[in-house]
């Protein structure tokens, strides 16, 4: 069994998901082609596993068929694409791909997922040979590079699309309320929202039934006080700033009463809509690749971006040691399973959808920061629109670089989950909050333990 694999194993213990472990498959090492040299995949085929995209279906699937053609063109090989809804399916296929040996080539990682994949051991670690493949690193905005490995001489994620998250508001009902500014503070946020409520519309519109959405605020507030979530060896879930942000994103529901009811059971696509419907004021966490949406919308020449609050709730300014996050570092890496045997055309593969034209191009399409440096350097800087999410971009920061933090982030999660029934009645007892951050610290905790046991 490979060294990799017995890793995979330990990192992945707790998982569930696995039933059956098939053989493992011992792979042969593949250095890269030397620059220049033509590959021929002719009867070869990559897998690419990526996260699959509600908002352009249909876009999707023809940058797909674009993709495939092209890398035919210029090699003979095939592709095929699988997608993934989730997090959730995401580690499930992490998990068993890596138990097993056998799965996609090329992975679309969140980029929060990129530690967890990096503690199994089993993705291509790039050194220069790998890097120069894929066209060099300067290639890459550097700020894009922030989850791609531990350090530089560590890594395994390629940067593909950048996603920093934006505060969308509408400028006409801010100015019908007399509210010069957005606010810059979660309480100032929430303040707002009470003014801008009234009859059938809301000051915010939130998803808390989303799959993705609901940890990303509790993330941000808790940073925003100090707190990273782990600190060393060490899960801080039931620490007081974590607590104070549930508080607060649960009592725009029960308590303010600054959200729609039925935004309980919503999921990031209904918020939008909310807002597109002129029907919330403000709607936080959201990226630019709404634009199409809202301009095609009641709201079309109503609304602008800004960032994100960046003062924590009970502060006016940011407290000692707190960080100004503006976004988590959002986006997609790419990463290249050990156990492909195709890892000479999985590089070629990534280095084609890396270039500068595809990356501007689906940029283009589907309103994402290309993390080509010459692409977004062109991207969208005088437009007023787009200039916030560039400095959001800025802004952004890792999640901590630690091989338990996809356990992290979906204990966080659950936290929500098991809350929306009480949210849909109202309340969210503070007994029943502290049972379940102490349950979240515990199996974060027993994730961080794992993954320092494998250092």
């Amino acid at each position: 069994m490979r060294k990799s694999t017995r890793v995979a194993l330990a990192v992945l213990g707790a998982a569930t998901v696995v039933g059956v472990v098939t053989a493992c498959t011992s792979q042969q090492s593949q250095a890269p082609a030397p620059e220049g040299t033509s590959l021929d995949g002719t009867g070869k085929t990559l897998q690419v596993y990526i996260s699959a995209n509600p908002q352009y279906p249909e876009e999707q699937q023809a940058w797909f068929d674009e993709m495939t053609e092209r890398f035919k063109e210029e090699t003979g090989a095939e592709v095929t694409f699988e997608t993934f809804a989730n997090a959730a399916d995401q580690l499930t296929r992490l998990q068993t791909s890596v138990i097993s040996s056998q799965g996609p080539d090329i992975y679309g990682l969140t980029t929060t997922f990129t530690p967890t994949a990096f503690a199994t051991g089993a993705f291509l670690e790039l050194g220069d040979a790998e890097w120069s493949a894929l066209g060099g690193r300067d290639k890459f905005a550097p700020a894009s590079l922030g989850l791609s490995g531990p350090d530089d001489e560590n890594q395994i994620g390629i940067p593909f699309v950048t996603r920093p998250y934006l505060l969308a508001y509408n400028t006409e009902l801010l100015a019908a309320a007399g509210i010069e500014e957005p606010a810059t503070s979660w309480d100032e946020l929430t303040e707002q929202a009470k003014e801008l409520t009234t009859g059938d519309q809301y000051g915010l519109a939130v998803a808390y039934k989303d799959n993705l959405d609901p940890w990303k605020f509790i993330w941000a507030m808790a940073n925003q006080a100090g707190n990273t979530l782990i600190d060393g060896d060490e899960a801080t879930l039931d620490a007081p700033e974590v607590a104070d942000a549930y508080e607060t994103y649960f009592g725009w529901v029960a308590g303010d009463g600054v959200v729609d009811p039925a935004s309980v059971g919503w999921a990031n696509a209904q918020a939008v809509a909310a807002f597109s419907e002129g029907k919330a004021a403000y709607l936080p966490l959201t990226t630019m690749a709404t634009i199409p949406a809202f301009d095609a919308s009641a709201v079309a020449g109503k609304y602008a971006y800004t960032l994100m609050p960046t003062i924590p709730p009970g502060f006016d300014e940011r407290p000692s040691g707190g960080t100004e996050a503006a976004s988590i570092l959002s986006g997609t890496n790419l990463a290249i399973a050990d156990y492909s045997p195709n890892k000479d055309l999985a590089l070629a593969f990534v280095k084609m959808i890396t270039d500068e034209d595809v990356q501007a191009s689906y940029a283009e399409t589907f309103s994402q920061i290309p993390n080509n440096a010459a692409a977004a350097e062109a991207f969208g800087a005088d437009d007023p629109l787009i200039a916030p999410s560039l400095e959001a971009q800025q802004m952004s920061v890792p999640t901590p670089f630690n091989g338990a933090w996809a356990d992290v982030q979906l204990a966080l999660t659950d936290v929500v989950v098991q809350s929306i029934p009480e949210l849909s009645a109202g309340e969210v007892p503070s007994s029943a909050l502290e049972q379940r951050l102490a349950t979240a610290q515990q199996a974060a905790q027993d994730a961080v333990d794992r993954a320092a046991a494998q250092k």
